[in-house]
C-alpha cells in the first residue's frame, strides 16, 4: 500500500485537474451559447437565398449554370472537410474524420481522383498523414466562422469544379442536433441536387441586369459560400458542446478518482494509527 504522502499528493494533482476541467466546462458552455446564437442567426439568410437561387436556377431562361449541371461520369472527387482546431472536445472530430476515410476508401476503390480542401488543424493534419492530395486549407479559425478566411480555400475546389478538374463536390463536418447529439455528416455541395434547391411552385422568368449569367453566376457563387459558411457555424457549436460534456465527464470522474483515493487514504491512515497501537500495547505488555 502507498504511503499516505504519496497518496495525499496524487489527491492534490487530481483536485488541480479537476479545477482545470471545471473552469474549461465553464468557458465551453458560454461559447456554446454564443455559437449557437451564430448558428441560428445564419439560418434565415441561407433559407431566402436558397429560394431565390431555387427561383432562378429554373427561371426561363437560356443559360445554366455549371454547379446546376451534373456529368455524366465521375472521375474525380473534391472534398472540403471540417473539424477543429483544438482538441479536448470528446469523439467530435475522430468521428467526422472516420466518415471522411470511409467514404475516401471508398472512391479510391471506384479508381476515383481525390483532392481536399482541410478546414481545421485537426483535419489538415489528419489529411496529411493519410497522404491525400490537400490543394488548400485555412486553420485559425478562432471562436466564429469569418466568412473572408474561408473563400480563399473554397474558391480552389469551386474553380477546380468549373474547369472539369472535379465532377463533385462533397463537404463534411458535424451537424449541430442538440447539446448532447452532434452527427457527422457527409453532403453533395456540387452540382446542387434537388434538395438543395427549392423549385417553385411555377416558371419565374426575370429580366437581367446587366444579363443572366453574371446575376446567376453571382448568386449561386455566394449560394454555396452561404452552405459552406452554415456548415462550419454548425461544427463550431458542435465543438463547443462536446467540449462541455466532455469537461463535465472529465470533472465528474475526477470528483470520484478524489473520494476512492481519500478512502485508500484513510485506510492507511488507520492501518497505521492501528499498527503504532500494536506496537504500543506490546511493549507495556513486555515491561
Amino acid at each position: 500500500m502507498p504511503s499516505g504522502k504519496e497518496i495525499r499528493n496524487k489527491i492534490k494533482s487530481v483536485e488541480n485537474t479537476r479545477k482545470i476541467t471545471k473552469a474549461m466546462e465553464m468557458v465551453a458552455a458560454s461559447k456554446m451559447r454564443k455559437a449557437q446564437d451564430r448558428m441560428r442567426a445564419a439560418r434565415p439568410y441561407g433559407e431566402k437565398i436558397r429560394r431565390v437561387a431555387g427561383h432562378l436556377s429554373h427561371a426561363l431562361s437560356e443559360y445554366r449554370h455549371p454547379f446546376l449541371n451534373a456529368r455524366e461520369s465521375v472521375k474525380n472527387v473534391g472534398l472540403i472537410c471540417v473539424t477543429s482546431d483544438k482538441g479536448l472536445c470528446g469523439g467530435l472530430n475522430s468521428n467526422v474524420l472516420r466518415l471522411a476515410l470511409a467514404n475516401m476508401k471508398d472512391w479510391q476503390a471506384a479508381g476515383q481522383g481525390l483532392q481536399v480542401t482541410a478546414i481545421g488543424n485537426k483535419g489538415l493534419g489528419f489529411m496529411q498523414r493519410a497522404g491525400a492530395d490537400i490543394v488548400s486549407q485555412v486553420t485559425g479559425l478562432g471562436d466564429r466562422p469569418h466568412l473572408e478566411k474561408l473563400i480563399g480555400p473554397v474558391k480552389v475546389q469551386l474553380d477546380a469544379y468549373i474547369k472539369g478538374e472535379i465532377d463533385v463536390l462533397y463537404i463534411c463536418y458535424t451537424r449541430f442536433v442538440n447539446t448532447m447529439k452532434q452527427e457527422p455528416v457527409i453532403e453533395q455541395l456540387l452540382p446542387l441536387s434537388d434538395d438543395k434547391i427549392v423549385k417553385g411552385s411555377n416558371k419565374w422568368d426575370y429580366i437581367y441586369e446587366p444579363d443572366a449569367k453574371s446575376v446567376v453566376d453571382n448568386l449561386l457563387v455566394r449560394y454555396v459560400e452561404a452552405l459552406i459558411y452554415q456548415s462550419v457555424a454548425e461544427n463550431m457549436a458542435s465543438e463547443q458542446s462536446a467540449r462541455m460534456v466532455a469537461m463535465k465527464s472529465a470533472s465528474d470522474n475526477a470528483k470520484n478518482v478524489i473520494g476512492e483515493l481519500k478512502l485508500v487514504y484513510n485506510k492507511a491512515r488507520q492501518a497505521a494509527i492501528t499498527k503504532e497501537l500494536s506496537e504500543i500495547v506490546s511493549g507495556a505488555a513486555a515491561v
